[in-house]
């Protein structure tokens, strides 16, 4: 386990956990309790719990009996195209992959499923649903280890490939920088899709460089210009317009979201996010 691996997963499992095990409060809440059954009121039973509707028709009260929590299924999807290998502070991927630890061990400490994949123009790391800590672990390292360089964030591919595999309602995290033409329509109708959008600062407000020599980390094609104001103004107005549709897209389909900077610290955010 190199530096970054060792430094990521101490720092977000010491947030999660806190300095006493267990004393910080988790970012994922239980779905309740699962109803099971109704039965008549006897003495002792919580009133809270009585049906008010069954008890008006049959004309004496019944409460409604619940199962215990049910168990939650957490699959974190880290979208590691060219476009993450970018950063002034730090790159997108490593956040992602300090994002990807917070939501392991949020969801560990929950006593719920961790699942984990990795995509980018196809699918490249899956795993199985865990309950363990090393598999936070492994996934960390997957998304440090793992090089974007000149591979495309090919989202209709993700779309289809989640909407095949995921059989079971779960809460899914897709982690990416977000830019592209992407709609998680289809899969915000049977999970409850989290989006969470990795960016740079400087890439939302960058200063004019002059003339330089670029390169396109998903295609490896150069492109060699002057950037002035002018192209600066149609970059931004370009970047706004993408998440502006983004944004109406993810209030129409119940898609939470938040987007988080490789200067900012995650685990408050999602924790603010999530309430």
């Amino acid at each position: 386990m190199n530096k970054t691996i060792k430094k990521i997963v101490l720092k977000t499992k010491k947030q999660v956990y806190g300095d006493m095990l267990g004393n910080n409060a988790s970012i994922f809440q239980g779905e309740g309790f699962e109803f099971a059954e109704l039965r008549e009121y006897v003495y002792g039973d919580d009133i809270r719990k009585i049906d008010w509707n069954t008890t008006a028709k049959l004309g004496k009260p019944f409460v409604k009996i619940y199962k215990e929590e049910r168990e939650l299924n957490v699959t974190v999807v880290a979208m590691l195209g060219g476009s993450t290998y970018f950063g002034t502070v730090k790159q997108k991927s490593e956040l992602i992959a300090e994002i990807t630890g917070v939501l392991g061990f949020s969801a560990i400490k929950n006593s719920d499923l961790f699942t984990y994949m990795l995509f980018a123009d196809k699918l490249y790391e899956i795993s199985k649903p865990s309950k363990k800590l090393f598999s936070v672990h492994k996934a960390v390292e997957d998304t440090v280890n793992f090089s974007p360089i000149g591979k495309e964030s090919d989202f209709k591919a993700l779309v289809e490939m989640l909407h095949n595999r995921l059989k079971k309602k779960t809460i899914l995290f897709v982690l990416s920088d977000f830019i592209g033409d992407i709609d998680l329509k289809l899969l915000s109708k049977k999970h409850d899709v989290f989006a969470v959008m990795v960016r740079d600062k400087f890439e939302e407000n960058p200063s004019e460089l002059g003339h330089l020599r670029l390169i396109d980390m998903e295609s490896r094609k150069s492109f060699e210009g002057n950037i002035d104001s002018a192209t600066l103004k149609n970059y931004k107005k370009a970047l706004h317009d993408n998440d502006e549709k983004l944004y109406k897209q993810f209030k129409k389909h119940g898609i939470r979201f938040t987007k988080i900077y490789t200067d900012e610290e995650p685990y408050m955010k999602l924790m603010k996010s999530m309430r």
